[in-house]
C-alpha cells in the first residue's frame, strides 16, 4: 500500500455494505464504520485523490446511510447510478418491465417469513437475510427460474439476495468511469460480496483489490472485518499525505549551493544531495527529491545508528571560506562536499569525502529524468555502476561494500562505511562510464576547485558592509554562471513554491535576458568583467537566430536555444506537497519590452569599467551595434502594452516600470554614446523624450497619489520605483516620493515588500520578494530616510540562510523562505544595498 499510496493521481473506491459498514439483519441500520468515514473523507480531501464508495444500494438511500461528504462519489444501483444520472437511461418500456418485476418479487416474498423486497429506481431486490434456509432457498429459486429468466432483466445475486434490474448494473465499469473522471493512474477497491468480483476483474497494472472476509476472489489482498478496511483506509491517508504534502522538507532558506563553471547541486542541512541535473543544470534531475521524496532521488551521508534512535543532526554545515566547496560535521565525523572542475563538457562530477571516528551510512539512489527512468544498480570491485539510463553513470568507491534493496522499480544501494582507518572517497561521474583512478588524486581535484573560487572573489572590491555575506553573493552570483555557454541562471532550481501547497511553481533554471545582464552588471560592480563578455557574447549568438532584436524572447536555454512546451511532471509531489512541478516555462512567449534596458545599462557600465582598468577601447563595434539594435528594438515596440517584469499570465498591459525601461535604454545609448564618442541617431532624443512624456502623463493616479502598475489602473507595483530609481524623474520630485510612501504603505510587510497585490489570474497568493525589497531600502535613500533604509537592509540580511543563501521570496508571517533558491535577483539586491550604504 507505500507503493500505491505514491501514485501521482489515485482512485479510492469501496463497496459499502460489508466494508464501509457491517452486515446487519436490517439493510436500513447498516449505519457505516466511523473509522472508515472519518478516513475516507480524508482521502477526498488530498490533492490528486479521487474517493468514492460504489454500492448495490440505491443511490438515495446509500447518501442517507453513508453520511459522507459531498467529496466523495456515491455510485449506487451496482454502478449504474450515479449522482448525475444513470449510465444507462431508462426508458419507458425499461420502467413498464420494472413495475412487473416488482410485482413479481412481491408476490413470491408474502410466500415466505422474513423475505422482503427492496426497491430502486432501476432495480429491485429480494433479501433473504432473515428466512430460514430452507424459504431461503426456494424464493432465490422462483426467482431464477422465474422473473429472472425474463428478456431485458440483468440479474446479480450477492450474499442473501439477488437483483434483478432493467438497465446493465457493473461496478467495474463504474470504476473505469471514475478512473477516467478523475485521471488516476492507479486505483484500489474494497469490496466483499460476489458482486464486486466485476470491479476487482477491471483492475490492471498498478491497482489492486483488497477482499473482505472468506470466499474465493480475484482480488490481491484479503482482510477479515470491516475494521480491518478501516485501518487500512487510516493507513493510507497517512501514507499518501505524507507523500503528497513532502512532510519534513528542509527549509529552503537551509538549502546550500555546490557549483562548478558548469554545474550546480543544492545539498540539505543534513548532507543529503536533493537536486543535482545532468548534462547540464536545464537538463533533467538526477536527484530531485527537493521536489518530492526518496523516490525522486537522493545522495545522503549521515551517521550511522543502530536500532530505533533517530540519527543526530549536525552540529554545523559552512562554506570553507571563499569558495563552492560545503563542510557538514557532526560529532566523530565530518562530510566535504564539492564539484570537480577538471572535467570535460558533458560530464558531471561531484565529489564527497568522509572523515571522522564513528560508523556511517551512505545511501544512495539516483533517480534520471526526475525519478522516470527506472534504473538498476551494479555493484563492482570500485563502486557502483547505474544501468538504464540515458547516460552513463557510476559511483567509484575504493573499499566500500554495497547493498542493494529494490522498492517498487526503484534500486538504492546502501553502505555503513568505517571513516577511523582514512577518508572514504565517493566520487560520482555522470557522462562517463569511467569507473577507474583519476590522473589527479582527490586532493588536488579539490584544491584545484577551491582555487579557483578563492582566486576569483580576492580580485573584487566588495562592499565593506557586512563582508562576509557580500563575499557569499557574489560566488553565488559566479555560481549561476554557465561558463562554458556564457549564459547565466536566474536560479537554481525548479518549482520551488511561491507558496507552500500552491500553484505557483516555476522552472527558473533558464537564462533571462533581463535577470542576466543584472547579474553581469553586479558582477561587473565588484570588478570582475569576464561574466559580462561572455553573458554579451552569448547573447550576440541568440541574436544571429531571430530575425531582428525587437523579437529576441525574454529567455532561452543556456545553450541560447529555444525551450521545450512548458510541461508537468506528474510523478513528483512537489517541495512540502507544492504542486504541479514544471519544467520548461511558458513565458519565453511572452512579451516582455523591459529586457532591453538592462542589456544596455550592462554594455554601459562595462565600458566604464575598461576604461577605469586603462583598455585602449572600452567600448567595442560590436557592443556599440548592440546598444544600436536595443534602442531599434525599443523604437519599434515600445508603446505597445506587454506582461511586464512579474510575467504576469494574463492580458498585456501597459506597464509603467516596462516603459521605464523603454526609456533608459534610450537615455543610457545616449549617455554612453557621448562618453565614448560615438555618433548617435538624431531621433533618440526625441524618442526618450516622447517616451517620459507619456510616462508622466499617464502613468501617475493622482487618486492612488503614485505612480501605478500600469496605465490602466490605480494598482500599486513595486517595480514602478524604477521611475525614480531609473532617473525618469528626479528624486526629489513629490511624486517620486508620494509613490515610495504608497508603496510603503500597500506592498511592503514587515522584513519584505510584494510585488503586487492585484489579481493576477492565479489562485494563491505569494511571498514578498527580496529583490523589491532591495529597490524600497534604494528609494528610501534616494529621498533621504537613510535610518528606514538601513533598517530594511538589516531585516533583508537576517532573511538570509545559515550559509548565507538568499531565496527569491520572503513569507513575513512563517518567517519561511519561498520561490527557487538561490536566486540572482536576490543576491543581486543585497549587493546593490551594501555598496549604496557603505558609500
Amino acid at each position: 500500500m507505500k507503493d500505491i499510496a505514491r501514485t501521482p493521481r489515485l482512485l479510492v473506491a469501496s463497496d459499502y455494505d460489508g466494508c464501509m459498514a457491517p452486515i446487519v439483519s436490517r439493510p436500513e441500520d447498516a449505519r457505516p464504520n466511523p473509522d472508515s468515514v472519518r478516513a475516507m473523507r480524508a482521502i477526498a480531501d488530498l490533492d490528486s485523490t479521487t474517493a468514492a464508495v460504489i454500492s448495490g444500494r440505491a443511490l438515495r438511500d446509500l447518501a442517507t446511510l453513508s453520511r459522507l461528504p459531498a467529496e466523495v462519489h456515491l455510485v449506487g444501483s451496482h454502478g449504474s447510478e450515479f449522482d448525475i444520472g444513470f449510465v444507462h437511461e431508462i426508458s419507458p418500456e425499461a420502467t413498464e418491465l420494472l413495475d412487473t418485476v416488482i410485482t413479481e418479487l412481491r408476490a413470491i416474498a408474502v410466500d415466505y417469513s422474513g423475505v422482503t423486497v427492496e426497491t430502486k429506481p432501476a432495480s429491485t431486490a429480494l433479501h433473504v437475510r432473515n428466512a430460514s434456509t430452507t424459504d431461503a432457498d426456494a424464493a432465490v429459486h422462483r426467482v431464477r427460474v422465474g422473473p429472472a429468466s425474463w428478456d431485458g432483466v440483468q440479474v446479480t445475486e450477492g450474499k442473501s439476495v439477488i437483483e434483478l434490474a432493467v438497465i446493465r448494473t457493473d461496478k467495474g465499469q463504474a470504476l473505469d468511469i471514475l478512473r477516467h473522471q478523475a485521471g488516476a493512474g492507479a486505483a484500489i477497491f474494497f469490496g466483499d460480496d460476489v458482486t464486486d468480483e466485476k470491479a476487482f476483474r477491471r483492475l490492471h497494472g498498478p491497482d489492486f483489490g483488497v477482499k473482505v472476509g472468506d470466499g474465493d476472489t480475484l482480488a490481491t489482498y484479503r482482510v477479515s472485518t470491516t475494521d480491518d478496511v478501516a485501518t487500512a483506509l487510516a493507513f493510507l491517508y497517512e501514507e499518501r499525505r505524507a507523500w503528497l504534502r513532502g512532510e519534513n522538507a528542509a527549509p529552503i532558506e537551509r538549502l546550500s549551493m555546490l557549483a562548478s563553471p558548469r554545474t550546480v547541486a543544492l545539498m540539505t542541512p543534513d548532507a543529503k544531495i536533493c537536486w543535482m541535473c545532468h548534462p547540464e543544470p536545464d537538463s533533467a534531475a538526477v536527484f530531485a527529491s527537493l521536489l518530492g521524496t526518496v523516490d525522486a532521488g537522493e545522495f545522503g551521508v549521515r551517521p550511522w545508528v543502530d536500532g530505533d534512535r533517530r540519527p543526530p543532526l549536525p552540529q554545523s554545515q559552512r562554506y570553507v571560506d571563499g569558495t563552492m566547496t560545503i563542510q557538514t560535521r557532526w560529532a566523530g565525523l565530518e562530510v566535504i562536499d564539492y564539484l570537480p572542475h577538471d572535467v570535460a563538457p558533458g560530464r558531471t562530477d561531484l565529489m564527497r569525502v568522509v572523515t571522522g571516528t564513528v560508523p556511517t551510512l551512505v545511501e544512495f539512489a539516483p533517480r534520471p529524468e526526475f525519478g522516470q527512468a527506472s534504473v538498476q544498480l551494479e555493484a563492482v570491485d570500485e563502486g557502483l555502476r547505474v544501468l538504464g539510463s540515458n547516460e552513463p553513470i557510476v559511483l567509484r568507491s575504493p573499499g566500500v561494500t554495497w547493498s542493494i534493496d529494490t522498492d517498487r522499480f526503484y534500486q538504492r544501494a546502501t553502505a555503513v562505511v568505517d571513516p577511523s582507518d582514512g577518508p572514504i572517497v565517493l566520487e560520482l561521474r555522470c557522462g562517463t562510464d569511467y569507473i577507474g583512478e583519476e590522473e589527479r588524486s582527490e586532493g588536488q581535484r579539490r584544491a584545484l576547485s577551491e582555487t579557483y573560487w578563492s582566486d576569483w572573489v580576492s580580485r573584487l572590491t566588495l562592499p565593506g558592509l557586512k563582508p562576509d555575506l557580500m563575499k557569499r553573493s557574489a560566488l553565488t552570483l559566479r555560481g549561476l554562471v554557465h561558463a562554458d555557454s556564457g549564459s547565466i541562471m536566474a536560479a537554481a532550481t525548479t518549482s520551488l513554491p511561491e507558496e507552500i501547497g500552491g500553484v505557483r511553481n516555476w522552472d527558473y533554471r533558464y537564462c533571462w535576458l533581463r535577470d542576466a545582464a543584472m547579474t553581469a552588471s553586479a558582477l561587473v560592480s565588484v570588478g570582475s568583467h569576464a561574466e559580462a563578455e561572455g553573458y554579451l557574447n552569448w547573447l550576440y549568438r541568440v541574436l544571429g537566430t531571430v530575425n531582428g532584436p525587437e523579437w529576441l524572447h525574454p529567455l532561452y536555454t543556456l545553450a541560447g536555444g529555444g525551450l521545450p512546451p512548458e510541461a508537468i511532471i506528474d510523478s513528483l509531489p512537489g517541495y512540502a506537497g507544492s504542486r504541479p512541478v514544471r519544467v520548461g516555462n511558458a513565458a519565453n512567449q511572452q512579451v516582455q519590452l523591459d529586457v532591453f534596458g538592462p542589456i544596455v545599462e550592462l554594455i554601459g557600465h562595462l565600458a566604464d569599467a575598461r576604461a577605469a582598468s586603462g583598455l585602449a577601447t572600452p567600448l567595442t563595434d560590436a557592443d556599440w551595434d548592440l546598444v544600436a539594435n536595443m534602442v531599434w528594438a525599443v523604437e519599434r515596440r515600445w508603446f505597445e502594452p506587454d506582461h511586464g517584469i512579474w510575467e504576469i499570465r494574463g492580458n498585456p498591459r501597459h506597464h509603467v516600470y516596462s516603459k521605464v525601461m523603454c526609456w533608459l535604454t534610450v537615455d543610457r545609448a545616449l549617455s554612453i554614446g557621448a562618453r565614448f564618442g560615438r555618433e548617435v541617431e538624431p531621433g533618440w532624443s526625441v524618442l526618450r523624450d516622447v517616451i517620459a512624456a507619456q510616462v508622466l502623463e499617464q502613468g501617475w493616479n493622482a487618486s492612488a497619489k503614485s505612480f501605478t502598475a500600469a496605465y490602466d489602473g490605480v494598482d500599486l507595483d513595486a517595480a514602478t520605483l524604477h521611475i525614480g530609481l531609473s532617473g525618469l524623474i528626479d528624486p526629489t520630485d513629490e511624486r517620486f516620493a508620494q509613490t515610495v510612501k504608497a508603496t510603503e504603505a500597500e506592498l511592503r510587510s514587515g522584513a519584505t515588500v510584494y510585488r503586487y497585490h492585484h489579481d493576477d489570474g492565479l489562485p494563491g497568493g505569494e511571498g514578498g520578494f527580496h529583490l523589491c525589497a532591495a529597490w524600497l531600502v534604494e528609494a528610501y535613500l534616494l529621498i533621504g530616510r537613510r535610518s528606514d533604509a538601513e533598517a530594511l537592509f538589516d531585516q533583508l540580511v537576517k532573511a538570509a540562510g545559515p550559509t548565507g543563501l538568499l531565496s527569491e521570496e520572503y513569507d513575513p508571517v512563517a518567517e519561511r523562505s519561498l520561490g527557487n533558491h538561490p536566486q540572482a535577483y536576490s543576491h543581486i539586491g543585497l549587493l546593490r544595498c551594501a555598496a549604496l550604504l557603505g558609500a
